[in-house]
């Protein structure tokens, strides 16, 4: 579940356009693309010792297998965070807090991240450590980056990758972690390894797999580069009224706590929220009568760089309030009936064929979908939320 990537195989599969041309060949083909990796990488400084791991490799149409069957993040909000911000993550991130306590307090004494945001991400991404996956990361990566889907998001990790092992940080039998490449406890791709790895128990190792205080450092270290405010929220859940400008509930929208609280948005006991100037957008993962929330910078920028699905990122942060002793998600004003994984297809098809752009056909409601999805229901005089429902369906069809 991962993060932030550098584009540079695009100009790569300009200057070589037959690599555009064959990626995701199983035969030859593969093996040139090895074959141009190791004169780049020759080329960026890596050692011949590093470069020679690239005989080892081969295509895993695997991994391809498991990259095409994400389905997981077309769920709703409610019923993904029922599953993934557990009862028992929630205890033992409780536990673990105290446990690690000196830690926590020494890393967010110099990056400024709490512990509940990283303790949930600990959670969410390798369940405390208890699964980092199985497959050689530099041969996943390597698929992916040469797979014809998003080939300019993973040669980059694949440069990236041997340069990790030039670091000396870990070894290549070592490097086994998530089909898409992720490594550690808290699943960093092999570039953010490099740039945001901390060494905080001074071993003079960088070790995301088995040094927890390196874990929670490093994990603070990256949010703070993604751009993480000290001392600000991320996440309060709050109650909507039954009317409200919902065109301006958008991730990308911000407004005063005072021009919110205007509009009759409460808190989620029902009191009034903090009538100030400090910014927020309105969050509702599900429209508007749904689980609703202020969402504040940090969540805006640290959370939706660390990943770009909303369903994620939501989880992630709701799971981070329960940890800091929030109470359970409400369900909302009403009962809200999401589309499925094929009803999703279906309109992001229809949207497509309208001239909107909502990037891959792919039953996840991402940013693009919910754009088009707000501007077609303003057009159709609907409660412009940007959350598609089967009404908002039939009413296109």
């Amino acid at each position: 579940m991962r993060k932030q990537f550098f584009s540079l195989a695009t100009l790569l599969l300009l200057a070589h356009p037959a690599l555009a041309e064959t990626c995701g060949d199983t035969g030859d083909g593969f093996k040139q693309y090895i074959a141009s990796v190791k004169k780049e990488a020759a080329a960026q400084g890596v050692s011949q010792g590093a470069i020679a791991i690239l005989n080892r490799l081969k295509y895993d149409p695997g991994i391809i297998k498991k990259d095409r069957a994400q389905n997981v993040f077309s769920q709703d909000f409610l019923t993904f965070q029922a599953r993934m911000a557990s009862a028992g993550r929630i205890t033992k991130g409780k536990q673990l807090v105290q446990h690690h306590k000196d830690i926590f307090d020494a890393v967010e004494a110099k990056y400024g991240v709490p512990a509940p945001v990283i303790t949930a991400f600990w959670a969410l991404e390798t369940d405390f450590g208890g699964f980092m996956g199985k497959s050689p990361t530099i041969q996943a990566i390597a698929t992916l980056a040469w797979d014809c889907r998003r080939p300019e998001k993973f040669r980059p990790q694949l440069i990236a990758a041997l340069q990790l092992l030039d670091a000396g940080d870990m070894t290549y039998e070592e490097m086994i972690g998530a089909w898409a490449g992720e490594i550690g406890q808290t699943q960093f791709m092999a570039y953010d390894y490099n740039e945001s790895a901390v060494d905080f128990d001074g071993d003079g190792r960088r070790d995301l797999i088995g040094s927890v205080p390196d874990v929670i450092a490093s994990t603070a270290n990256l949010l703070r580069k993604h751009g993480w405010q000290p001392g600000e929220p991320w996440l309060q859940e709050v109650k909507v009224p039954a009317e409200l400008p919902w065109d301006q509930a958008d991730i990308a929208i911000q407004h005063s706590r005072k021009q919110w609280a205007a509009w009759g948005v409460k808190a989620a006991s029902g009191k009034n929220i903090k009538a100030d100037n400090f910014p927020a957008s309105l969050l509702l993962p599900m429209g508007r009568n749904g689980p609703a929330f202020l969402a504040y910078h940090n969540f805006t920028k640290a959370y939706l760089k660390w990943n770009e699905s909303l369903i994620y990122s939501t989880t992630a942060a709701y799971l981070a309030t329960r940890i800091a002793g929030a109470g359970p998600v409400g369900k909302g004003r009403a009962t809200v009936e999401p589309l499925d994984y094929e009803g999703i297809v279906s309109l992001q098809k229809y949207l497509a064929r309208k001239g909107y752009d909502v990037g891959e056909i792919d039953g996840k409601i991402g940013k693009g979908t919910r754009a088009a999805v707000k501007d077609v229901q303003m057009q159709l005089g609907m409660p412009a939320d940007s959350y598609p429902t089967p009404e908002l369906l039939q009413a296109l069809n």
